[in-house]
């Protein structure tokens, strides 16, 4: 579906969206920064809208730092009900719900219960590796046209399993794999051990695991605030400080976004807000299902740099990540369900630090660690929202949840692709917000 604007002023003829095209950007985490990067290659004329000083500062600022196209998988899946009641048990458990009197909270909730299903859960997997995948390509092709320092490593992902029943489950994500062309290794001990040779310490404590090949690690924030540099070079506008208030309609189409600093107008308007676009969207009649998951991590330096770990570890226990990014280790896991919380508590970090002292105890200096929170934005089915909206110029590109690192090049290449009236080289059946009724 391509959307086309055409013009007319005096005697001059009708013209594409693509020529001379003005689009507001709003929020500038990875997701917006690389659709107002995409946009300005193909000669839109884009300001990019945050309320913070700089690029990168919210979900972007410090996750786990992994491009997991081989781990692209919803969280609803079969058996997911049975194993979030046992994870409420363990004291490093992966989730934990507060439980809220929040109508959003429990509607989402539910409707995430509904996909925890076999049909549902191979038709999300396809939609969201049919981005993942793509992304992978775009961010190829991005790093062959922009030369951007992220602390880049194309080592793949360890998914370690501490229990020999973890290791026969993970049988289905090998089919999977297999089916989307995805390589992997199954590894014993000693492979997990060639794999990272800081796990000799430790190779009591697991069993063996899942390699995944074409995973690729780096830290999201330096390529944000990379990109956004090579951004405003080709043009584009950044306008920082400046806190979203709303949309102003025209008829049917949206004709200005309201913030505090004043008025901005475009002929296209794109939500990149990650977990508060449902906020601003539901001002103008649309209400999608995104919800703020809450996530921790801490990064720390390397003091061992054999006993570290190379790539990306996933202690498929505790559902932490452990990443290696230069000269630091990034840790990050733990789901919150209880809204836009943001506070950071001693305890808060408790978990992740557990899990690196745990299995790289040589690795790093975790006395030094700096922790962070951030807000996950979150879809029932797992799938990113992306595309049209009921609003001929308004476009969508939210609802990645742990991914939007790894989906960010080729959401946003493929929306703004959209938006100028190119067609797109994916399609975006099943995507966009149409499944959820708008």
């Amino acid at each position: 579906m391509a959307w086309l604007v055409r013009r007319r002023s005096g005697g001059k003829a009708a013209r594409t969206a693509g020529e001379d095209m003005k689009v507001v950007v709003l929020g500038a985490g990875v997701i917006g920064v690389t659709t107002a990067y995409y946009l300005a290659r193909g000669g839109a004329e884009v300001l990019v809208i945050d309320r913070q000083r700089e690029p990168g500062m919210e979900t972007s600022f410090a996750n786990a730092g992994e491009l997991s196209y081989g781990m692209t998988s919803p969280w609803a899946a079969p058996g997911i009900p049975k194993k979030a009641l046992k994870w409420l048990f363990m004291h490093h458990r992966p989730l934990f719900i507060w439980p809220m009197i929040s109508p959003r909270m429990w509607s989402w909730g539910l409707q995430m219960l509904r996909n925890c299903n076999e049909t549902s859960y191979r038709i999300n997997k396809s939609r969201m590796v049919r981005v993942s995948n793509y992304s992978r390509d775009a961010l190829t092709d991005l790093m062959a046209e922009v030369p951007l320092e992220f602390d880049k490593r194309e080592q793949g992902t360890l998914q370690l399993f501490r229990e020999e029943k973890q290791l026969k489950a993970s049988k289905a994500d090998q089919d999977v794999l297999a089916e989307f062309d995805s390589p992997f290794e199954v590894l014993d001990r000693d492979g997990c051990i060639a794999a990272e040779p800081g796990l000799v310490h430790v190779a009591d404590k697991f069993v063996g695991g899942l390699r995944l090949l074409a995973d690729r690690t780096g830290d999201c924030r330096m390529f944000t605030q990379g990109l956004a540099k090579k951004a405003a070079e080709m043009g584009v506008k950044f306008r920082y400080g400046a806190t979203i208030k709303e949309f102003e309609r025209k008829g049917n189409a949206i004709s200005g976004v309201i913030t505090d600093q004043g008025r901005a107008t475009a002929d296209a308007y794109i939500c990149c807000m990650g977990p508060y676009a449902p906020i601003i969207l539901e001002t103008i009649g649309i209400r999608v299902p995104v919800y703020p998951i809450k996530g921790f991590s801490i990064t720390l330096p390397v003091t061992d740099p054999d006993a570290a770990p190379q790539s990306t570890l996933m202690d498929e226990t505790h559902k932490v990540a452990i990443t290696r990014l230069g000269d630091r280790i990034r840790v990050a896991g733990q789901a919150i369900i209880m809204g836009y919380n943001k506070r950071l508590t001693s305890r808060a970090t408790e978990t992740v630090r557990y899990v690196v002292s745990d299995l790289f105890p040589k690795g790093g200096d975790v006395s030094k660690a700096e922790g962070w929170t951030g807000l996950r934005p979150m879809t029932p089915d797992g799938t990113p929202i992306l595309g049209p909206t009921k609003y001929p110029n308004l476009f969508l590109n939210t609802g990645h949840g742990t991914l939007g690192w790894t989906m960010a090049c080729g959401s946003s290449r493929a929306v703004a692709d959209l938006v100028m009236g190119r067609e797109p080289e994916i399609s975006f059946d099943g995507l966009t917000a149409a499944r959820y009724g708008q």
